[in-house]
This record gives C-alpha cells, structure tokens and sequence, in this order.
C-alpha cells in the first residue's frame, strides 16, 4: 500500500498551488506575467547566485563542471527570456478577421516537473520561468541528487516573489527525501507532467493519466564529409564535447569521418584534445566504461583526468588529453559504444562515401536516440536537406557545436531550452524543442465569415484529368 501520508503531504502542495494558480490568473496581466518570469531569471542569474547554485549542482551531483554551469545557467536563461520577451501570453494573443477567430491565452493550471541530476539548475528554471509566463503555478520534482540545489534555487526564487508582491505558493517543490511514490502522486494529480531525463519517468509520466510532455534521448552523431572545414568542424566538436563534461543530451558521441578525409580530421582532432584509440583498446573502453550494464559513475561527466584514471588509460594518452576517442564499426545491440555514453568519449567510424554515412548515422538513430538529432559538417546545403528526409530525426545541426546548438543558440533559430522533443519516432507527443507554447491552452472565439463553399470541380479538376471520374 502506498504510504499515505506521503501522498498527503503531495496533495497539500498541490491544494496550496493550486489557490495560488487561481489567484494569479483571476487578477493576472501580461505585465505580472512577465514580471514572475523575470524574477526566476534574475534569481538564477545574479552573478554570486548563480555561482552559489553551480557549485552546489556541482558538489552534490558529482556531475559536470562549476565554470560550464555557470555558462549553462547563464546563457540559457538569458535566451529563454530573451526568446519570450516580446511573447503575448495573457488576454488576445491573435486575431484573424478572414477566418473570423480571436485566439485568448489560457493557463493550464499546476505543471508538475520531474527534472534531471544532470542539469539541476537550468532545467528546472526554464520549466519554471516558461510556466509563469503563462499564468501557471508549478511543482518541480528533482532528482535525489539534485534535491540541494532545487531548494536552494527555490529559496531565491521566493526572495525575488517577495520583493515583488508574487504569491511564493507558485513555485514549490516536492520535499526531500523524494520518492517514486511522491513524484506518481504529483504526477497523477497535476493539470500538465513535464519530464525530462530519466526515459523510465517518461514512462511512468505517459501513463499517469494527466497529459504529459516527455523527451526522449539523444546520442547524437555528427558527420563529416569531404567538403568540410576541417580544422573548424575539429574546434566545434571539442568545445561541444567537453562543455560540462558532456552532461547535455545533445553533445556529440558518435563521428562519421568519410574515408576521404579521415587521416586529415583525426589530425585536427589531435591539436584540439582528442586522442583517438585503436580498435583493439575498444574492449578495454567498454568493460570500464559500463559496470554490470550501467554508466560507471566514476567515468560520467568527469572531468579529463579523472575520466582518464576511470577507463585505465593512463599509459595510452598524454596527460593534456581532453577528449577520449575509440575507433570502432558496431553499431546497434552489443556494441555499447555505439550508445549514449554521458561522458569526454566520443566513437569514431569510417564511411566510405557520403551514402555510406547515411546508413550508418540510420543505423545509429533506429539504435538508441531515434528522434532527436544529428549533426553535419558540410559546404553542400543539400546533404542536410537529405537527411532531414532520410533520418528519424527532428533536427539537423549543421556546421555547429552540437550542444550549444540544438537547445538554441544566439546564432541559429532554435528556442532556447533544456528539453528536446524527438516525435513519434522518440516516443514523444511534441517534434519541438519545449517552448512557452507547450505550457499554455488557447480558447478560439469562432466568428461568423462570409459563405465560403467550394464546388466540387474546383477540388476534383486536375483528379478528373488524370484518373478520370
């Protein structure tokens, strides 16, 4: 039987947030909207807080490093408001007289969030900063060893509430110690369950029954072709790899080198870091890299020197080593190396031509992290045109840093955000990266229009011209 006080003591979060949800969009407006969000923003990205919070995520996870988590911190909230700035998510959000249909924001209610270890700051401030913005109250669940830096967030969070007048009640979390039985509670009984991380909690979300946004998982694979800038796609990659110690499911674990310019990117591959391992060490990489089946915690997201004492190869590369690369051609069940690997390890393969990379980079996506990403370094805009086509993928990166792209960036398009979405083929109900959009409902007011009845010729014309009636 569940333990019920546990249950309770979830319930009464949730009663609390949910008189505070109701509050704030009865009496809401755009500008207190904006206002709540802009709070959690400046909570996280005061200099000497966001310093406090890295080096706690840090300290308490194991995972990463305090300098990228202060980037990550910093750059990713600094985008996602920059993203919903201007963003209308209160009253009239749009108004098409032909169609004759005004569109109204509405909150959704009290999001419940289940956030990773990997990411315990920045994810949990995206979900929150995106949640107020619609008019919504939220519940974080963090990860076990997240628990630390979610409260100590929420802690500034609620001082930045206070000097703005903003209902505390609307960003909570819920209390150590978690538990499965908690976090289904809150899943069970929230408007709307956002999970990023853990693909059993996507689960678990999926069937609680409340409509949920789960993301699936990455092991992205970048090719390079022939046409490449090779010393830039070498820098891009090892800035992408080594950021945070590879915690962000969009940095890189796989390399398709066509064979035409294989020696040569190994080469620039060296100058920045990475030292590429022949085939016969991959048995070696593999047994230490995974302990009865699962991750070594001694191995992910560490840094370059304790990665390198994990795996035992203090007497196959330099100390200034950056970047563990292992020569490889399995891809798929019992190949381990051709998975997610969370770590400064990244697996390299040959192709012997551009076709030969698709099926490969195929293979890899139908494999493990079907759905959310690939990467390319081309001059030939038409290769990503054919594997946006081709792939199981929701996006094509090209000539980028695969992490700091995908999740958006300052020069590309994308939203900024923590969590990817990789569609029907990841098992995810969203394609896009999750956006304000996904935390609000919109009410159409239907208008009447002038009669606008096509004939049937008018849709049958050039039908009856090829097959006939």
């Amino acid at each position: 039987m569940p333990d019920q006080s546990e249950i309770q003591e979830v319930n009464q979060i949730i009663k609390r947030a949910r008189i505070a949800q109701t509050d704030f969009e009865k009496n809401g407006s755009q500008e207190k909207y904006d206002t709540a969000a802009q709070a959690v923003g400046w909570a996280i990205m005061e200099p000497s807080r966001n310093k406090e919070l890295a080096t706690l995520a840090v300290l308490s996870t194991g995972l990463g490093n305090i300098e990228d988590k202060i980037t990550k911190n910093h750059r990713k909230t600094l985008g996602l408001l920059r993203d919903i700035s201007k963003v209308k998510s209160y009253g009239v959000i749009d108004e098409n007289i032909d169609k004759g249909i005004i569109k109204i924001a509405r909150a959704i209610g009290v999001i419940g969030a289940v956030v990773p270890s990997t990411n315990p700051i920045a994810t949990p401030a995206n979900n929150i900063i995106n949640s107020l913005k619609c008019g919504n109250a939220i519940i974080i669940s963090p990860s076990p060893k997240g628990i630390a830096g979610c409260e100590r967030l929420i802690h500034f969070i609620h001082a930045e509430f206070e000097k703005c007048g903003i209902n505390k009640d609307l960003v909570q979390m819920i209390p150590a110690p978690g538990t499965k039985i908690k976090t289904q509670q809150m899943l069970e009984e929230t408007d709307l369950v956002i999970v990023t991380g853990s693909q059993n909690n996507v689960r678990r979300a999926y069937t609680s029954g409340t409509p949920a946004i789960g993301v699936g998982a990455g092991n992205v694979t970048v090719i390079i072709d022939e046409t490449s800038n090779l010393k830039d796609a070498a820098v891009k990659i090892a800035a992408s790899k080594t950021f945070d110690n590879a915690t962000s499911c969009s940095s890189e674990n796989s390399l398709i080198i066509i064979d035409e310019i294989y020696d040569a990117f190994i080469k620039e591959l060296s100058l920045v870091g990475c030292v590429t391992l022949e085939k016969s060490l991959q048995k070696k990489i593999t047994e230490r890299l995974w302990k009865k089946g699962q991750l070594n915690r001694d191995a992910v997201a560490q840094d370059a020197k304790k990665l390198i004492v994990a795996l035992g190869l203090e007497s196959n590369v330099p100390e200034d080593t950056k970047i563990i690369g292992i020569e490889t051609d399995g891809i798929g069940e019992g190949y381990p190396l051709s998975g997610e690997k969370l770590s400064r390890v990244i697996s390299i393969y040959r192709a012997k031509d551009f076709s030969d990379s698709i099926i490969k980079a195929e293979k890899m996506l139908k494999h493990y992290g079907a759905g959310h990403s690939i990467g390319i370094h081309t001059k030939v805009q038409l290769r990503a045109n054919e594997l946006a086509m081709r792939l199981p993928t929701c996006r094509v990166i090209v000539n980028q840093a695969h992490c700091f792209a995908t999740g958006g960036s300052f020069n590309n398009g994308m939203p900024f955000s923590l969590s990817m979405g990789c569609g029907s083929w990841g098992g995810n109900s969203i394609d896009d990266n999750l956006h304000w959009k996904h935390f609000l409902n919109v009410t159409k007011i239907v208008n009447e229009i002038p009669h606008n009845e096509p004939l049937l010729s008018d849709i049958f014309d050039k039908y009856w011209s090829n097959a006939g009636k």
